[in-house]
């Protein structure tokens, strides 16, 4: 894993149904920029609010176009339980190049758990294995040791790191293993790479992709307020908002719990778009 993978929104259409040409239109967008992947039920992508077979629609139409393109394809998957994450990562393994496997949310285990949890995992299915590790969104806090730990396993390629800031266990782990690190975090993709990362996987290059191609420090500083825009609201509502209104996706629809953003934040951020270069 290396370079800028998107994690695609999943659009839909304003009777509720995932809208394909938006998807293979987006998909072809963010990589016509040169983006080195793509990333199919990801958190951005709302996949928890998918049904089975519209998960299996994202997943056939994203693996067409990355054949198309020849790039690659990252698919998520993981649950709390290691036999409920392993039967899911053997049914998405089909389609993936990659998988990205969160690690294990709100049970909270033991750092010993969460490593076995990736042996198991990775030594199940027959495609590389990226730990996402997402501390603030699972629940359990991981130290660099255990991430270190889990990076040495037989079928771990590397970890989606999203801390939430440049820890001292960031530090490490850019130290120790720096081309295993993708960067989580949009806000932080220009540092991580800066002291040694492999990459990102980045939400905000669903919108900006070429921003992200050819990222260095000035266009760093101009991305971090269109950032803080997007996440100003739950993720991807804003995002999907600026998609549509850029003609990118027909329309901004979001599944439940989530709710459209307030005007303020979308304004905002389509204002910087149009101060970006």
């Amino acid at each position: 894993m290396y370079g800028i993978h998107v994690p695609l929104v999943t659009p839909f259409t304003p009777d509720g149904e995932v809208d394909v040409a938006s998807l293979e239109r987006l998909a072809k967008h963010v990589l016509d920029a040169g983006v080195d992947g793509l990333v199919a039920l990801s958190t951005t992508g709302e996949a928890g609010m998918l049904t089975p077979d519209e998960q299996e629609t994202v997943l056939r139409v994203t693996r067409s176009v990355c054949d198309s393109y020849g790039v690659p394809l990252t698919v998520g998957a993981g649950t709390m339980g290691t036999d409920a994450t392993i039967a899911q990562a053997r049914e998405r393994a089909r389609y993936a190049d990659t998988l990205l496997v969160v690690a294990p949310y709100y049970v909270r285990p033991t750092e010993d758990g969460v490593v076995q949890h990736f042996a198991a995992v990775a030594s199940a299915v027959d495609v590389p294995v990226l730990m996402y590790n997402i501390p603030y969104r699972t629940g359990r806090a991981l130290s660099a040791e255990a991430l270190l730990r889990v990076l040495a396993l037989d079928g771990v390629a590397g970890v989606k790191h999203c801390p939430g800031g440049m820890d001292a266990d960031t530090l490490t782990l850019l130290a120790e293993a720096g081309e295993k690190i993708l960067c989580g975090d949009d806000p932080y993709i220009y540092p991580m790479r800066t002291l040694g990362g492999g990459g990102a996987i980045a939400a905000t290059a669903n919108l900006v992709p070429s921003a992200y191609t050819s990222l260095d420090l000035d266009t760093h500083n101009r991305l971090v307020p269109l950032v803080g825009a997007l996440f100003s609201e739950p993720s991807p509502t804003v995002l999907k908002a600026c998609l549509a209104a850029r003609g990118i996706i027909d329309a901004p629809d979001v599944r439940a719990p989530f709710q459209p953003p307030r005007p303020e934040p979308v304004d905002r951020a389509l204002k910087i778009l149009t101060e970006l270069p």
